[in-house]
């Protein structure tokens, strides 16, 4: 063993990697991104890393190598688990012959995700065991942990690490190479009585997995991230938790002098470990959860208390003595344990402190997506309109002075609102737009609905050849793979034209008369046509050189702030400046200035 400084998705993968995994599937989806980066830049030979076009994809993947008696990883964020949750539902029934770990990485708060998903209310109602780390430490052993306990029962498991897990640093140990586990994989053994699911199979199958997680209940008691600290409390009050709140509360129990309130640290609150939280549980009058998101522990010692007559109070967000939705904080955790416990606070409140300043998430300066967004706004000015937009970078469009984006429900889910409007209010201009990588993972399915059902929409396609928002990831039509491979790209112009899509426009939305014209002619055609906006992320490629503004021919109009919104642009004692530090010289700016007061460095008036 050595000590490394590691980030949290690094320990993920490193222990994955020390636990002898053997295929890592997954689709990019902050925080869980750089868990299948950091194995595919450390990966060891056998070692097969892959993202996938979306998490169903690498939910199969990976069960098929886990079929063959391979460790198997997958990984994805909360809402990703949705678009896995169908082959993983019935891969519960069907189990495994290697150890599957499923990732699922939390976003309380939420951060960066559309919704505060719970994966432990998950493995509750698909009957899969979840481990539940409070720190990064703990995040390396327990999936080594939990690729042991997959292969012992033949089942997929959880691993639910939340954001400040999975983006915390910590110094941990690791094992060296020599420790690695060593997988001896048998290969696929043809019999159909158990890899073909049918509901005699279910049925029989669903009774061992009651009786397993019976079982793992009983297990899960001893398991040695699950404790009882200060056991020998006498105060009649104590403490629940779980994730990053554990690791909260000890925080804060570190401040308290005297006697310490008996803590329960639930690492798996699925099977729950009734075993251990019956010798907790008989010895308080009185116990406060802290967990993120949903009430997990507290519904599961209420639920024991109720069943076997013990006779104490729990309470959490149930109660409303814990926050009901959001993030804990060290603040918000000290706050309530000093009330719960009745200590006296004293500190001096600074009253002095500077509000943080306001800082809302825009565009990035020569985002190509805002030129594709002006030009449909431009080109589109006194129709009736709806702009149905998705997940990703360009779900920022909504902003002022864009506001270019009326839907975002999730991924892919734009098609399908355009073609419901549409249908409803055929006087509507129907208009979805989509990223490339998210074309690839849940687009392609609406485009053929809208064909097929003779839909009256226009798909925009905003091509910047890259994943852009989850950290640039490769994808189909990027031309290369995680595992380094140079391959075709997939062209979004054939598919859509395979599908059935007649009209089919390739633009560079910074060629903005071009694009303006494009959008147009092609909105005016009846039935199912596409734009594809093709221009690379800004952060891909080498801006070019900046633009600034000729103050002596300024009129101070204000289009160009007014117009695009870039944050490059801004007002200096009133007068239009542009920051040269931010500027990529896209020219969008100086395509809008009246008086052509915005050009280059050297070029004339």
């Amino acid at each position: 063993m050595h000590d490394e400084f590691m980030m949290g998705n690094q320990a993920i993968a490193m222990g994955a990697i020390a636990a002898g995994v053997n295929l890592v599937a997954g689709y990019p989806g902050t925080p869980s991104s750089e868990v299948l980066e950091t194995v595919a830049k450390n990966r060891p030979d056998g070692c097969y890393v892959e993202w996938s076009v979306n998490e169903k994809s690498a939910m199969e993947v990976a069960a098929g190598a886990a079929y063959t008696g391979a460790r198997a990883l997958v990984t994805m964020k909360q809402v990703g688990l949705n678009v896995a949750s169908d082959p993983l539902m019935s891969l519960e029934y069907i189990g495994v012959k290697g150890g599957m770990v499923v990732l699922v990485a939390d976003d309380p708060g939420p951060i960066s995700s559309q919704t505060e998903q719970d994966t432990r209310t998950f493995a509750m109602y698909s009957k899969l065991p979840c481990f539940d780390p409070t720190s990064v430490a703990e995040a390396y052993q327990m999936i080594i942990d939990a690729f042991d306990y997959s292969e012992r029962y033949n089942t997929p498991v959880f691993l639910r690490p939340t954001t400040r897990v999975c983006h915390a640093y910590q110094s941990i140990s690791v094992k060296d190479e020599s420790e690695y586990y060593v997988n001896d994989i048998e290969g696929f053994v043809k019999d159909s009585k158990r890899w073909v699911i049918f509901p005699k199979l279910s049925y029989f199958n669903h009774r061992l997995i009651e009786e397993r997680n019976d079982t793992l209940s009983d297990v899960f008691s001893k398991y040695e991230l699950n404790t009882i600290v200060n056991p020998d409390s006498s105060n009649l009050r104590a403490i629940a938790a779980s994730g990053i709140c554990y690791s909260y509360v000890c925080d804060v129990l570190e401040e308290i002098e005297g006697e310490k309130p008996a803590v329960l640290k639930v690492a798996t609150p699925f099977p729950f470990p009734y075993d251990l939280s019956r010798d907790f549980l008989v010895k308080y009058s009185d116990v406060l959860c802290f967990e993120e998101l949903d009430p997990v522990i507290e519904r599961a010692l209420n639920y024991q208390c109720g069943q076997e007559g013990i006779v104490c109070n729990v309470r959490g967000k149930l109660t409303s003595d814990s926050i009901r939705s959001g993030e804990y904080n060290i603040d918000l955790v000290r706050d309530r344990v000093y009330d719960y416990l009745g200590i006296e606070r004293h500190e001096t409140i600074r009253t002095d402190k500077p509000d943080l300043p306001v800082r809302p998430p825009v565009l990035c300066a020569g985002c190509p997506h805002r030129a594709s967004f002006y030009a449909v706004k431009q080109a589109m000015k006194g129709a009736k309109t709806i702009y149905c937009g998705d997940i990703g970078c360009y779900t920022l469009g909504n902003a002022m002075p864009l506001d270019m984006v009326d839907t975002c429900l999730c991924m892919g889910a734009g098609l399908g609102i355009a073609q419901g409007v549409g249908h409803i209010e055929p006087d509507t201009k129907c208009f979805a737009f989509v990223g490339d990588s998210t074309f690839f993972a849940s687009a392609i399915t609406g485009v053929v609905n809208a064909v097929y059902n003779q839909a009256d929409m226009t798909l925009i396609v905003l091509d910047n050849s890259t994943t852009a928002m989850t950290g640039h990831q490769p994808h189909p039509g990027t031309g290369r793979t995680m595992m380094g491979d140079v391959v075709n790209k997939i062209s979004i112009e054939a598919v859509l034209k395979g599908i059935g899509v007649e009209t089919v426009r390739v633009v560079d939305p910074l060629d903005y008369e071009l694009a303006v014209k494009t959008v147009k002619e092609v909105a005016d055609e009846p039935g199912v046509k596409a734009i594809i906006f093709k221009s690379p992320c800004i952060a891909i490629v080498k801006p070019n050189e900046p633009y600034s503004v000729c103050s002596g021919d300024c009129i101070s109009c204000k289009k160009c702030i007014n117009e695009i919104g870039c944050p490059a642009i801004y007002l200096d004692n009133g007068k239009v400046t542009i920051d040269e530090s931010l500027c990529t010289g896209c020219g969008l700016c100086s395509k809008l200035c009246p008086v052509k007061a915005i050009r280059r460095a050297g070029e004339g008036s």
